[in-house]
């Protein structure tokens, strides 16, 4: 039962990466999920300070990652029509073709959305670029906190191999 849940664990932080680049799963949640699902082995022994400090570091990016593209689009003059166009641009991004689509439908979302919101094309550029911005910070944050905690999960499982055997 200890290598079914090591799997689970381990499918759910590498679930934590992938989901730092995709809006629809929030990655460092899922992530601590599998640091959970870790700790509920025999091998290992629960550590409730370890997980509740990891929980609200998700939590906490998690929030984060919705305040920082807004934060960015504002300083750059942007409206709410940039940051809908950002998150519609990274939908489409995800699901084109286009190599880098994630990179750039989230730019080309934010540039549409605040075209047709202003007009203004040089406002629109910079409105967009906000929005970009914002939004590389939020998934870098993501991917920073996913790759640690798939780290943690690593070390704890490795400290603990004889266990599992």
């Amino acid at each position: 039962m200890d290598i079914l849940l090591l799997l689970l664990g381990l499918f759910f932080v590498i679930l934590g990466i992938i989901g730092s680049f995709l809006p629809i799963l929030p990655g460092p949640l899922t992530g601590w999920i599998g640091l959970l699902i870790l700790h509920f082995t025999k091998a290992v022994p629960m550590n409730q300070t370890f997980l509740g400090i990891t929980l609200v570091v998700a939590i906490a990016i998690w929030i984060l990652d919705y305040i920082i593209p807004i934060i960015g689009t504002k300083k750059f003059g942007g409206s709410k029509a940039g940051m809908i166009g950002t998150f519609l641009g990274l939908i489409i991004g995800l699901l084109s073709p286009i190599p880098f689509g994630i990179i750039i439908g989230p730019f080309v979302g934010a540039l549409v959305g605040e075209l047709i919101h202003q007009g203004d094309t040089e406002k629109a550029i910079k409105a967009a670029f906000g929005s970009f911005i914002g939004f590389l910070t939020g998934t870098f944050l993501k991917f920073i906190v996913a790759i640690i905690f798939t780290g943690y999960f690593v070390g704890i499982a490795w400290e603990n191999a004889s266990a599992f055997v």
